[in-house]
């Protein structure tokens, strides 16, 4: 019974071995049939965390709860795409491609579930190693390869400030259990024991990309690969946040007015560098890489509020804030040259409302909705974050990210004025993938009737944020 709780990360490593082989066996030819079976785990491993039994296993080392089925659908969804659009791309994929995905995946996995330091800091590392690896997959490619070092370099680093939280934590409370900190943190804290939970929320805050421990996002984000991007963005985005949500709310919640002061200044921060760092981009990756900083800055004004209505608003907005970077990079895939070379130039986008009126039209619909205008789903987003920490009394915080919202709004609507107002750049290859094609349409139907699906995400982000409180 116990070993069933980890149901969805046997299923993704045994596949993931298994997989391997074939691709050792088989080689690149095996790549499709690799790529679909890698998506088909993926599914599995989603209705596994769904269906699946619930509880605490392995000495109260791993949870199965509401919160990780939640996270985990999340992750699955945009890790599927990371494998469905990576073949366009490459061209001529490698077969260890979805292998190093599954991996990664499984490790995240192991993060939103974990119930003590030590399960956190091996599905962090399960999912590190293999994205350092997907990072520099274009080893050919110098921008690829200098993506791959900086993400290792920093990622160590990151690592390693963990680490010593986690060594600090055991050392003055005697146990790495959630459980047992969370005890101990309530019988008063200690110098020691504060240190430790600095140490530890810096080293989470290089996961998530938050300020001041986002140096890393831009260079990598514009030099991996774009599906390893995409999977950077969303899939272990969505990963980190659930992680720090458990380990805010579970392990350290006793001591939330020690953390609170962090996480606001982490998060007006991120919001203010954000917003101001992506103004003078011209490179949509890296533009698209601020924007993710920008929006873990309002994801963090939830997780400040330390409540349950705080813990539900940070699903939601990770929810929704997924759906519109997929759609976002799902538009930069669809910019090739006439020779079919890929273009990142923001300056490309120029009149493309007079060449692709479809792609014009959706990449501003995921704009918009990034700047949270209503009425798309992006302000809904922004308006759950905002409400949760004004029913807990942190209205200064929502008044300040509401102000600072508009300096993100800028850049956003700055991609939507070149793609209508300026003069025509040459135009894009025909777009000649309908799978890709058919993903921004429904990206896009999710961000503007999205408000009819409020109550159903509503109700189960609730109940996740029950089954963590």
């Amino acid at each position: 019974m116990t070993l069933l709780l980890t149901l969805p990360e046997l299923v993704l490593s045994l596949g993931a071995t298994v997989l391997m082989l074939v691709a050792a066996w088989r080689g690149d030819g095996a790549t499709r049939a690799i790529s679909v079976a890698s998506v088909a785990l993926l599914v599995a491993a989603g209705f596994a965390a769904c269906l699946g039994p619930r509880g605490v296993g392995f000495h109260e080392l791993y949870r199965a709860d509401a919160f990780a089925a939640f996270a985990k659908v999340l992750i699955y969804a945009a890790t599927a795409v990371c494998i469905v659009i990576a073949p366009r791309f490459f061209g001529d994929l490698r077969a260890e491609y979805p292998v190093l995905i599954l991996l990664s995946t499984a490790g995240a996995g192991m993060m939103v579930s974990a119930n003590d330091l030590l399960t956190l800091y091996i599905g962090l590392e399960l999912q590190s190693l293999a994205s350092y690896v997907l990072a520099s997959f274009m080893r050919r490619d110098s921008r690829s390869a200098e993506a791959g070092l900086k993400y290792f370099v920093l990622g160590a680093l990151a690592s390693g400030i963990l680490l010593y939280g986690i060594s600090l934590v055991y050392g003055f409370t005697g146990t790495t259990g959630f459980a047992g900190v969370a005890s101990a943190f309530r019988a008063g804290l200690t110098t020691g024991q504060l240190f430790g939970l600095v140490f530890v929320f810096a080293g989470l805050a290089f996961k998530i990309a938050a300020v001041p421990f986002h140096m890393w996002t831009p260079d990598v984000y514009e030099g991996a690969p774009t599906p390893v991007t995409v999977l950077f963005a969303t899939a272990q985005k969505v990963a980190a946040i659930a992680l720090l949500l458990r380990v805010a709310t579970v392990a350290m919640g006793a001591a939330t007015l020690e953390w609170r002061q962090i996480v606001i200044f982490a998060s007006l921060a991120s919001i203010l560098l954000g917003a101001a760092g992506a103004i003078g981009q011209t490179n949509i990756k890296r533009l698209l890489a601020y924007s993710s900083i920008n929006n873990i800055g309002f994801a963090l004004v939830g997780l400040a509020t330390g409540t349950r209505e705080g813990v539900s608003s940070v699903l939601t907005y990770m929810a929704i804030y997924i759906v519109m970077t997929l759609g976002s990079f799902l538009c930069v895939l669809q910019m090739r040259d006439a020779r079919g070379r890929h273009v990142e130039t923001i300056a490309s986008l120029s009149g493309l409302s007079q060449r692709r009126k479809g792609l014009a039209a959706a990449l501003a619909i995921f704009m918009f909705s990034l700047a949270g205008i209503p009425p798309l789903f992006g302000f809904w987003a922004k308006f759950v974050v905002f409400s949760a920490a004004v029913d807990a009394g942190l209205t200064p915080l929502a008044a300040i990210g509401i102000a600072a919202s508009v300096i993100g709004a800028f850049y956003y609507l700055k991609i939507v004025k070149t793609m209508y107002f300026d003069v025509p750049a040459p135009d894009y290859a025909p777009a000649a993938s309908r799978l890709e094609n058919g993903m921004i349409a429904a990206c896009a139907t999710f961000i503007v009737f999205g408000y009819l699906l409020i109550p159903a995400i509503g109700a189960r982000a609730d109940a996740a944020a029950q089954a963590l409180l």
